[in-house]
C-alpha cells in the first residue's frame, strides 16, 4: 500500500493480478466497514448462478442475481443499493452506495416494483479481516485500493469489473488490466 494512503469504508480493493486463493482471484472488493476490530467488505465480481428469491422462501419473485460476497459466514445474506433515500436503516458507504436496510420494507418495495435488479446486488457471505491482517496484505502487495465508483455496483458487468477498475487507475496499472488471467510459457 502506497504510503499514507488510508483503508476506509467506500474504497475497493483489487486482487493482485497472479493471487492464487480461488476466492480472491481477481476480485473486486468493495470494503463497508473498517474499524479498530476490523474490516468487512464484499466481492462485488463474482456472480453466482441462482437468483435471490431461489434461496430465500420469504422473498418475492425477483430477476435479480446474486454474488458470492466471500468466504466467511456463507449462510448470509447481504445487499447493497443505490435506494437510501427510500430503505431506511442503510448504511451510505460512498455516493449513490448503500448497504443494508429495513428488510421487510425492501420486500414491500420489490414487491411494489418500486425497486428494480438494476436497483440492488445480493451476496451470500463476505470478506473478512481481523484487526490489522488487510493492512498486513496491503502492504505484501495482495491488494490495491482503488476509488468506488457505482457505475462499478450497477452499471459494470462482472465480469469485466476488475480490469475496468484496473484500467481507470492510469498509468502502468492499465497494462496491468490488460494481462491475461493466466500466463503460459511455450
Amino acid at each position: 500500500m502506497p504510503k499514507g494512503q488510508k483503508i476506509t469504508s467506500g474504497k475497493v480493493l483489487l486482487a493482485e493480478p497472479f493471487m492464487v486463493d480461488p476466492n480472491f482471484k481477481r476480485a473486486v472488493v468493495l470494503l463497508c466497514e473498517h474499524h479498530d476490530e476490523g474490516t468487512i467488505g464484499f466481492i462485488i465480481n463474482k456472480m453466482i448462478n441462482m437468483k435471490i428469491n431461489e434461496l430465500l422462501s420469504d422473498f418475492p419473485e425477483f430477476n435479480a442475481p446474486v454474488f458470492y460476497g466471500g468466504p466467511v459466514q456463507t449462510d448470509t445474506i447481504h445487499y447493497i443499493h443505490n435506494m437510501g433515500d427510500v430503505l431506511e436503516d442503510s448504511q451510505k458507504i460512498s455516493d449513490g452506495v448503500f448497504w443494508g436496510g429495513d428488510y421487510e420494507k425492501l420486500k414491500f418495495l420489490i414487491s411494489s416494483q418500486l425497486v428494480q435488479p438494476k436497483n440492488i446486488r445480493f451476496f451470500v457471505g463476505y470478506a473478512g479481516w481481523s484487526s490489522g491482517q488487510l493492512s498486513e496484505e496491503l502492504n505484501y502487495g495482495s491488494w490495491l485500493s482503488a476509488e468506488m465508483d457505482s457505475n462499478y455496483l450497477f452499471k459494470t458487468k462482472s465480469d469485466f469489473l476488475w480490469s475496468q477498475v484496473m484500467e481507470n487507475k492510469g498509468d502502468a496499472y492499465s497494462v496491468i488490466a490488460q494481462m491475461p488471467d493466466s500466463v503460459n510459457w511455450n
